[in-house]
């Protein structure tokens, strides 16, 4: 029954994720939209949905360790596995908004959220989240989220490749249920793939640790690799590089600052490798527009991200 549910969740993975992206691309056409800003927003919120209930729940339960380490975890998950495997599937352009915009406002988002983290390396006392920062992030993510809608629509410019849509054309009345329920799909899924996972890790006699720091680290992330492998394939590469670092961007800002104005919280097993990785990892993704292919996400970039990857699990497995 186990690998029944697994299966099944999987299906419903694909399944969703192929509908999620050619309803999105066709919406984004009807309102003049780029894909990576449909990215950015709408998949790139919804596919992260399964952090913003963890995050929440491991806060209210005063797990903070768990609440942030489940934001560092996906965000270095969504760049060097999802836009890794993005990349090494199907090598596509970075868009120049993308490199001068977007790309240094993940920077600047993973900085901040570093800082307002490490209480303890600029005064006395704990490393504390609180509800100032909490409400900081969410001004930010509001202010940066609104700026990048305006400015998409008043440029009106068209994506740089050629995109693809089953649903091209379609009225949206019908598009924005389908889009909804391809989103259930990914979420009920994932959840369902995830518990099917954990329950054959334990049959296997894995322990709850490794269990956390791999199936369950990939498993909330696999909105997001599902949606930026079937966009890939789709040759709607924008599509996922806008899911990607729209997911970074709503983790860092919106997830953080809702659960941290929720209940603050306070951290103590993050070490700054994590940090570190988290952000070399958004570092790398603007160094690859000026190595091989300029403006390029190459395909040998896209495995040295992987590469960069499996070493980081490696090292966490033998931290345990």
């Amino acid at each position: 029954m186990t690998y029944l549910l697994l299966i099944l969740g999987l299906a419903l993975l694909l399944l969703g994720a192929n509908y999620l992206v050619d309803s999105s691309v066709a919406l984004a056409q009807k309102a003049k939209i780029s894909n990576f800003v449909i990215g950015l927003t709408i998949v790139g919120m919804g596919t992260s949905s399964p952090e913003l209930f963890v995050s929440i729940s491991s806060a209210l339960h005063g797990a903070g360790d768990v609440a942030l380490g489940n934001v560092i975890g996906s965000n270095i998950c969504n760049i060097l596995l999802i836009l890794g495997l993005t990349a090494a599937i199907f090598p596509f352009d970075i868009e120049r908004t993308t490199y001068r915009r977007d790309i240094p406002f993940a920077i600047a988002a993973t900085l901040i959220v570093i800082v307002f983290a490490s209480d303890t390396l600029l005064f006395d006392g704990k490393n504390i989240l609180s509800r100032t920062d909490a409400v900081v992030l969410l001004i930010v993510f509001a202010l940066y989220m609104g700026y990048v809608v305006m400015k998409d629509r008043k440029s009106g410019e068209a994506d740089e490749e050629e995109c693809t849509s089953s649903l091209a054309g379609k009225n949206p009345i019908l598009l924005i249920p389908i889009a909804l329920l391809s989103l259930a799909a990914l979420l009920f899924g994932g959840q369902m793939f995830l518990d099917s996972a954990q329950s054959l890790a334990k049959q296997w006699g894995m322990s709850d640790a490794v269990i956390a720091i791999t199936i369950v680290a990939i498993g909330t992330s696999l909105p997001e690799l599902i949606t930026s492998v079937v966009a890939a394939i789709k040759h709607n590469p924008q599509l996922a590089l806008g899911n990607a670092i729209g997911s970074n961007i709503f983790n860092l800002l919106f997830i953080l600052g809702i659960t941290g104005t929720i209940k603050p919280f306070e951290i103590q097993g993050i070490n700054i490798i994590d940090y570190a990785v988290m952000t070399l990892a958004i570092i790398l993704t603007f160094v690859v527009v000026f190595t091989f292919g300029k403006k390029r996400f190459d395909r040998i970039e896209g495995i040295i991200f992987l590469a960069i990857y499996i070493i980081y699990t490696i090292y966490l497995l033998q931290r345990i």
